[in-house]
């Protein structure tokens, strides 16, 4: 089986794996992380949510870190909007694309924003309608699509239900998301083959959680099958709010050694990686959860 030649690797660090933290972190540590990150090569960055402070409020300084960081030519500098005073907010920041979102579990939809899976993508397509006016990139990340924490099972039909309402609001990529972190590597082909008969294949990226340890064999098996986007967490930043004391977010570190190994491109600088991740890590006065960033790091300081 031949796997792909290179991949995109998403980083969810500065988004997704920080708005969980307890002790709000300065603006300057976010702008930091940002930049190294901009650095070691990434071609996206999730790096703010434009949502109430009283939601999220880590993520209250969004606008602020978005005027500080030092934009690459070329990176795609991505935020979670919501509805349309995070669109305009996000705009007005000089965000390069829009991320949305919905769930493949009608369990899910209905505990977490009280409507309908249906009801939830409606609410997204101004949003969506406001992103392609102003040329910008929309995304959306399908929640729960290898299982959920009320429900349980997830039927593929729901996820290609779900895919198929985000690819008519006019995304340009729709993450499949392990958000509880259950899936193995069997379930792995049929939902991404669920997703990819209503979506291009090319547009799909994988969104695996580490909750039971399965993060990179299911990135493995989503290369088996020709996805070719992932998504990761610099430092394995977030955990899994559904899983007490579970790690959440795969380790960029992890997956980068990986690829590495399999000699597939991904334009990024592991050692380069490893450094933004020891230093959040020392900010949050925790180690980082990536165990092949550690290594490196522990072999640095003994050489």
């Amino acid at each position: 089986m031949t796997l792909p030649s290179k991949v995109k690797i998403v980083e969810v660090g500065p988004r997704d794996g920080l708005q969980n933290e307890k002790e709000t972190i300065p603006a300057d540590i976010k702008i930091t992380l940002v930049d190294q990150l901009s650095a070691a090569g990434f071609v996206n960055i999730e790096a703010a949510s434009f949502v109430s402070p009283k939601w999220v409020p880590q993520m209250a300084t969004s606008t602020e870190v978005m005027a500080g960081i030092t934009r690459r030519p070329g990176v795609i500098y991505s935020a979670l909007t919501p509805n349309m005073k995070g669109f305009d907010a996000a705009l007005a920041a000089g965000i390069d694309e829009v991320v949305i979102f919905g769930a493949a579990s009608e369990a899910f939809s209905q505990k977490n924003i009280n409507c309908s899976i249906a009801e939830s993508i409606e609410r997204f397509r101004d949003v969506a309608l406001a992103a392609k006016q102003h040329n910008k990139r929309l995304r959306a990340a399908v929640s729960c699509a290898f299982g959920c924490p009320y429900q349980g099972e997830v039927s593929l039909a729901s996820v290609a239900d779900v895919v198929a309402r985000l690819r008519d609001l006019g995304c340009d990529e729709i993450d499949i998301a392990d958000t509880i972190g259950v899936a193995t590597p069997n379930k792995v082909a049929p939902v991404m083959d669920a997703a990819a008969r209503v979506f291009h294949l090319d547009g799909l990226s994988g969104h695996f959680h580490d909750t039971y340890g399965q993060a990179l064999a299911n990135i493995y098996a989503s290369l088996e099958v020709g996805v070719t986007i992932y998504h990761a967490s610099v430092a394995g930043l977030g955990g899994c709010p559904y899983a007490k004391g579970a790690t959440g977010n795969v380790a960029t570190e992890d997956v980068l050694y990986m690829m590495q190994g399999l000699g597939i491109e991904t334009g990024i600088d592991l050692d380069a990686v490893v450094d933004a991740g020891q230093f959040i890590s020392r900010h949050l006065g925790r180690k980082a959860v990536s165990r092949a960033g550690n290594a490196i790091a522990a072999k640095r300081a003994s050489a």
